[in-house]
């Protein structure tokens, strides 16, 4: 079956003497998508940046598609999509002109039909041509999305997209969100105090992701 997109093995991280992950064990396969659930603070954010490559984490292995992650190759880091808090998207630049910049970033090939494809995906073509600035949330949202999708990774680290599941993609999705975990999820898993404190396989009903929050993060404290 090869190696996973995702295999990581005690991953730790700390910020200024404070354990944000502390020894996170994860698995991701081709075709799954694996949603990590946690409160506010669980180090969710810190661990899709380390997966990302945006962040090294201070212990601990990871590998991505069977690739030591630690010396980030830019093969390597063309292989994923990273959507989180910031867009990375250029608010002075129109969405055409952020996925231009990207496109050459990343050497995408045919490079103005990916765009107008993804702008079209997207339901941005009205406002293509006008600066992100201007933007309501949600358009951002939806442009950061296509920017990661421009490269067509094997590995998205963020969210939904069925059709790249079902495509062998794999897919890592983070939230706090339950009622919008559960339906997306091949796999899901609870991230409490820096660790995986649950996990289940397949997805599971909405009513088990919420015994199992109420008793992993409620009931922990």
């Amino acid at each position: 079956m090869g190696d996973p997109p995702v295999r990581a093995e005690g991953l730790v991280r700390a910020f200024a003497g404070t354990p944000v992950l502390a020894g996170v064990d994860l698995v991701v396969r081709g075709g799954e998508a694996v949603v990590v659930l946690g409160p506010n603070g669980a180090g969710k954010t810190t661990l899709l940046r380390i997966l990302a490559l945006l962040l090294r984490p201070g212990g601990g292995r990871l590998a991505l598609f069977g690739t030591d992650a630690s010396a980030a190759p830019p093969p390597l880091r063309r292989r994923i999509g990273y959507v989180g808090h910031d867009s990375l998207c250029y608010v002075d630049l129109t969405a055409a002109e952020n996925l231009a910049f990207y496109a050459r970033l990343f050497d995408v090939p045919e490079a103005p039909a990916r765009i107008a494809e993804l702008i079209a995906w997207a339901g941005l073509e009205a406002a293509a041509r006008r600066r992100v600035r201007a933007y309501s949330r949600g358009m951002v949202q939806r442009l950061a999305l296509a920017r990661a999708l421009l490269h067509q990774p094997d590995l998205l680290l963020q969210r939904r997209l069925g059709e790249l599941r079902a495509a062998g993609h794999a897919i890592v999705l983070t939230t706090h969100d339950l009622e919008r975990a559960a339906p997306v999820a091949t796999r899901l898993a609870i991230l409490h105090r820096g660790r995986i404190a649950w996990a289940h396989e397949g997805a599971p009903e909405p009513v088990v992701v919420a015994a199992a929050w109420q008793a992993v993060v409620v009931g922990r404290g």
